[in-house]
């Protein structure tokens, strides 16, 4: 497996390097996504996909009153995750949990917002999935997806090259799939490096 095969799922020794480079590396990117985020104080919110867990404690910082949960498929991410918010955790304002968003451990109706930091690329069925990020949201809850690519200069046919299962989507194709698991309102938002953020609504 190469290097960057642990941006999908990261494993062993190269997967916890990967975890701490993606928590650097990604922290200017989720700052101007979040930028388009309106959550309450008090908003319990869920973080699909959490990696090393630094959005989690950005949005615990959004969100003083709430809760933020978070989810990864990787053993590792949760470990580092777990590590990093050690202090919200033992105050029992966060809770990391080794799941996958085909299958989310929630009742429905559970959150005020799901969010998504450069991980939709990995997710295998994306019209099922956004189904379930719906079934969890609260009536009139955000899903929130912020991507370093938006499927739209030639850089971006490199990374599929180089990393196996992953699939880069333009905003108008999240809107398709999106609209199909129910959503509405949707909007997106992108800049000169190529960088995404979209929201939609339950």
């Amino acid at each position: 497996m190469s290097f960057f095969e642990n941006t999908r799922k990261p494993v062993g020794f190269s997967g916890k390097i990967m975890v701490a480079m993606m928590n650097f590396g990604h922290s200017a990117m989720a700052a101007w996504g979040l930028h388009f985020l309106h959550s309450a104080p008090d908003a319990m919110v869920l973080d699909c996909g959490c990696g090393g867990g630094a959005n989690i404690k950005t949005l615990l910082k959004l969100c003083p009153k709430g809760k933020v949960q978070g989810i990864d498929y990787s053993a590792v991410s949760v470990e580092k995750a777990r590590k990093v918010n050690a202090g919200a955790i033992a105050a029992g304002q966060c809770t990391v949990q080794q799941a996958s968003v085909a299958e989310l451990p929630f009742e429905a109706d559970q959150f005020d917002v799901v969010t998504a930091f450069e991980t939709v690329y990995f997710w295998p069925e994306l019209a099922q999935n956004f189904r379930e990020v719906y079934r969890v949201l609260k009536p009139g809850g955000t899903f929130f997806i912020c991507n370093e690519a938006n499927g739209e200069t030639a850089k971006d046919d490199k990374w599929t090259q180089i990393i196996n299962g992953m699939t880069i989507y333009t905003d108008a194709d999240l809107k398709v799939y999106l609209e199909q698991a129910g959503f509405g309102r949707v909007q997106s938002h992108k800049n000169k490096k190529g960088w995404l953020c979209v929201t939609a609504q339950k």
